[in-house]
Parts: C-alpha cells; sequence; structure tokens
C-alpha cells in the first residue's frame, strides 16, 4: 500500500517527466509514458475525490512549473520603476499562478475519471479507458478557452515529431492529444490488469498514430511557381528595457527602416515586422506624414509591409488594440488585424481583484488593452492571409477560422523581449503545429526571436539567432486547399464523450470486470 506521500511524490515526478517534453528540452518521447504512472494511481478504488484532486493537481504543476518557467525570465524588470526584490517577486508569482492553473486542467479530469468510472464503467479496463480518454479531451477543450492556456498536450510533440502532429490535420491539436492519452491509458491498464492486449494495444496505437501521421508528413506539397511570395521579415532586436524610451523609438525606426529599404532592395514582394515594433500609434493619415522616416520610406520603396503597432479601438477610440496592418504599395492600409489572445498578466490581468495589486505594474501601457474581435479577416495585396499576434498562436482555432474562410499564408509576429530564448522555443513550436494543421506557410517575424520561415509539413526552412538584428527573405507560397481541421474543426471532442459512454456502457452490460489489485 502507497502512503500518500509516496503517491504525491509520482504524481508530481511523472509531471515534471511530461514537461521535459516541449522545447527547449525536447525530450518528446517521455509524454508518451508520462501520465500513465498518474491513471495508475486513479484507478486505485480507495481514493476519495480530494485524494484524486491532489493527484491530479500535483500531475498538472510538475508538468507545467517545468514547461513554462520560461516566465522566470521576465526578471529582471527594473525598467518599469520596480525594484529588484519586486521584480523577482512578480516574476515567480507569474509563473506560478499559470503553472497552478494549468494544473486546476488536470485536477478537474482526475475527479472526473474517478466519478465517471464508479458510475457508469463498472470496474470495465476498457470502459475506463475510453471515458478517461474522453474526458482528457473535454478538460483540455474547456482549459483551452481559458486566458492562461499554453502547454496543450501537442506542444509536447513540437517541433520534433512532425509524423504526430500531422495527425492535427484530421481534427486540430485533439487528436493528438487522443493518441498520447490512449497510448498512456493502455499502458496504465496493462500494468493493473496485467493482460498483454493491452500491451499489444498500447503499441498498436503508437504505431499506427505515427504511420498515419506519416503519410500525410509524406504529401508533396506541389506549390504552384504562380502563387509564390517571396516575404522578407525584420527581427528589430529592440530590448524591453529601451523599447519605451526615446532611445527605443530611435533604433527601432532607424532598424526598421534600414531593413524594409534593404529588403525592398532584394526584390521581396512584401515585408514582415513584429509585433508592437514601431513607436505610433496608427491613424488612417499617418502614411501621408512624410515626418516619420519609416513611413517615408514605404512611400518611395513601393514595397507592401505589414506593421505591427498599436492602433485605436474600433468600438471604443479611448482604448488600443495591439494590430498588425497591411499597407500595399501605395501606403494604402487595405487590411488590419487586431490581437484577440491578449497575454496575460502583461497586455491586461486576469483575476484582476485578486492579484492585480501585486503585479499591475508589469504592462509598460498606461491603459488595458482591447480585444480583437474572432472573426476578423487580413486582407493583403497578395490575398487574404492568416494573422497571429503573439500569443494568438497557442490558440489553434484562430488559425483554422481564418483558413476556412480564404486565408492562404500565415503571418505570425510576436515582440518576446520580455523573456528568454527558452520561450522563444516554445513560440516557435506553436507556430510549427499550425502550420501543419492548416497546411499554410509561415512567415514569422519576433523583435528578440525567433523570427522563421516555415512550411506546411512543419519543416523550419530558416529560424533566426535570439537577440540580434537579423533580415532574412524567402519564398513561401499560397495555398487554398483545406485540410479536414480546417473544414470542420475539432470534430473528434464532441463525438469522443457519446461514444466513451457507448462503450462503457456496453462493457458494463456484457459484465466485463478487473480482478481487485
Amino acid at each position: 500500500m502507497w502512503s500518500r506521500w509516496q503517491r504525491s511524490a509520482l504524481a508530481l515526478g511523472a509531471g515534471v517527466a511530461m514537461g521535459l517534453g516541449p522545447e527547449p528540452v525536447g525530450w518528446w518521447p517521455l509524454p508518451w509514458v508520462a501520465i500513465a504512472p498518474l491513471w495508475w494511481l486513479l484507478a486505485n478504488p480507495t481514493l476519495n475525490w480530494r485524494d484524486r484532486l491532489g493527484l491530479g493537481w500535483l500531475w498538472g504543476l510538475g508538468y507545467n512549473l517545468v514547461a513554462v518557467f520560461w516566465l522566470t525570465g521576465l526578471h529582471p524588470m527594473m525598467w518599469l520603476g520596480v525594484s529588484w526584490a519586486t521584480s523577482l517577486t512578480i516574476a515567480l508569482v507569474c509563473w506560478l499562478v499559470a503553472a497552478g492553473w494549468a494544473g486546476s486542467q488536470v485536477a478537474c479530469w482526475a475527479v472526473g475519471f474517478g466519478l465517471l468510472h464508479r458510475k457508469l464503467a463498472g470496474r470495465s479496463a476498457g470502459g475506463r479507458w475510453a471515458l478517461g480518454l474522453a474526458l482528457w479531451l473535454v478538460t483540455e477543450w474547456l482549459w483551452n478557452q481559458s486566458p492562461l492556456a499554453w502547454t496543450g498536450l501537442g506542444l509536447t510533440q513540437a517541433p520534433h515529431n512532425l509524423a504526430i502532429l500531422h495527425l492535427g490535420q484530421l481534427s486540430g491539436p485533439a487528436l493528438v492529444t487522443a493518441v498520447i492519452v490512449g497510448v498512456n491509458g493502455a499502458w496504465a491498464e496493462a500494468w493493473l490488469t496485467h493482460r498483454r492486449r493491452w500491451w499489444a494495444g498500447a503499441i498498436a496505437l503508437l504505431l499506427l498514430g505515427h504511420g498515419l501521421g506519416a503519410a500525410l508528413a509524406a504529401q508533396p506539397l506541389a506549390d504552384r511557381p504562380a502563387a509564390a511570395l517571396t516575404i522578407g521579415v525584420i527581427q528589430g532586436n529592440i530590448p524591453n528595457d529601451l523599447k519605451f524610451g526615446s532611445e527605443g523609438w530611435r533604433r527601432a525606426l532607424t532598424g526598421y527602416q534600414r531593413g524594409y529599404e534593404t529588403l525592398a532592395e532584394a526584390g521581396v514582394d512584401g515585408v514582415l515586422i513584429p509585433e508592437t515594433a514601431l513607436p505610433m500609434v496608427w491613424t488612417a493619415e499617418a502614411t501621408r506624414d512624410r515626418r516619420n522616416e519609416f513611413l517615408s520610406a514605404v512611400l518611395d520603396r513601393a514595397v507592401p509591409v505589414w506593421l505591427g503597432l498599436f492602433a485605436p479601438d474600433r468600438q471604443q477610440p479611448d482604448r488600443l488594440t495591439n494590430s498588425l496592418i497591411s499597407l500595399d504599395r501605395t501606403g494604402k492600409a487595405v487590411g488590419r488585424y487586431d490581437k484577440v489572445r491578449l497575454v496575460p498578466l502583461g497586455e491586461y490581468i486576469p483575476f484582476e481583484s485578486v492579484i492585480g495589486g501585486l503585479i499591475d505594474r508589469l504592462s509598460p501601457l498606461d491603459t488595458k488593452l482591447a480585444l480583437g474581435q474572432p472573426n476578423q479577416r487580413l486582407n493583403t495585396p497578395f490575398g487574404q492571409a492568416i494573422a497571429l499576434i503573439c500569443y494568438d498562436s497557442a490558440h489553434a482555432e484562430l488559425a483554422r477560422s481564418q483558413a476556412a474562410s480564404g486565408g492562404q499564408f500565415i503571418l505570425s509576429a510576436a515582440n518576446n523581449a520580455h523573456y528568454r530564448p527558452t520561450m522563444f522555443a516554445q513560440h516557435h513550436a506553436q507556430d510549427v503545429m499550425r502550420a501543419i494543421e492548416t497546411d499554410r506557410w509561415v512567415a514569422r517575424a519576433a523583435n528578440t526571436g525567433y523570427s522563421a520561415f516555415i512550411d506546411p509539413h512543419g519543416v523550419t526552412h530558416w529560424r533566426s539567432r535570439p537577440n540580434v538584428y537579423e533580415l532574412h527573405a524567402t519564398e513561401i507560397y499560397r495555398r487554398t486547399q483545406q485540410t479536414p481541421y480546417v473544414r470542420w474543426g475539432d470534430w473528434l471532442t464532441p463525438l469522443a464523450v457519446p461514444l466513451a459512454l457507448a462503450v462503457s456502457w456496453g462493457l458494463r452490460r456484457a459484465g466485463a470486470s478487473l480482478p481487485d489489485r
């Protein structure tokens, strides 16, 4: 009989193992066994709901303490006018709050897993497996609607395990999650039942998932030469301690103007600059102001550009949005996208009544930013694009909906100057998943890194160095074909629940049972 402390240590340790899957560690095989110990623990019929809650939360906490450790890179932030000790406290609170909140998803799964198994599945191993898998999909979907969602299980495989990530073309990240959870559940059931068919089932599901993904990854891209675009990106490398002061403004205008002119002379079709790169608030009259040297260069060089900056909110002009403005070769604004998923604890403070007093100095803005609408479309001189600004990259539905409405390529703009390169790697991994799911090329520009070009199979054709000024141009292609995920969205999650209930009910009626441990 395991003591409470032993069970807790196993759950926490298994979660930590899962946290080693995502970048920057990238030990992606570990997640294929890291849920099994938790599953095994929760199958103990003597546990009450508090025990299950605690074990699930500890597993999720361990996973996210490792996976989002990069949040501690917010420190130092004395440039905001806070002391060293306050800066460190803010960074630690952000890290712990994010990890603790993410742990709540697994805690809810653990409690529901025990309840549903006892009420509906009897002692059926197959029913327990089906219910556990379906419930994980539901709780992850619900958690993804929250303001702090980042570490879905698919992130543990990106950007290395491209075969399994291609399952995202069928039903988005949910299918990748389903295979990971299903394999882990089968390992656990094999351990619990001592039946070889569960070992065989785990291996078969593992091979089937990778085999199907590999077949999708082997499909030729077959891009049409007429659909080619040469896109240039500028990585301005303006650190936060300078960005919001006069020195940062001067460096931004000079660096982005020089980069734009260099890329224009190289013959690119368009230039992408990072999130909030220019120290200005966009207005309709902005491009006619020759006093702005960057915008004056756009008029002179006549190369389309996508500008990351602030703009007045369309509904409440006294508030600002974090926006990407699309200018054609005449300097006319032909499209605009406002960031939908604002960064918690940076651009706004969730649960402000509880923790706002401690961390309200984290944001460099004098006002809270306004949310963009989820149904936006970004028009460009080359057709409709899919826009993702920073944290938007973590939300597959934003990219999917824009691809479904006609988006032909992805423009991803980010700042990332708040963080260290460990975070840059995870952000790049998010865009790898979005490229595969939507079957679109990605041009990515980040202020401090990583900027990149990614093809629809998730292959990175170029990635910048961190924290340096860089320019790069690559040929990408506009694409119009739609994957099953783009066409139908996440169809797996709503189907999983009734299917799992049917399997559990059927096995219970058939009298399937497990021997006691």
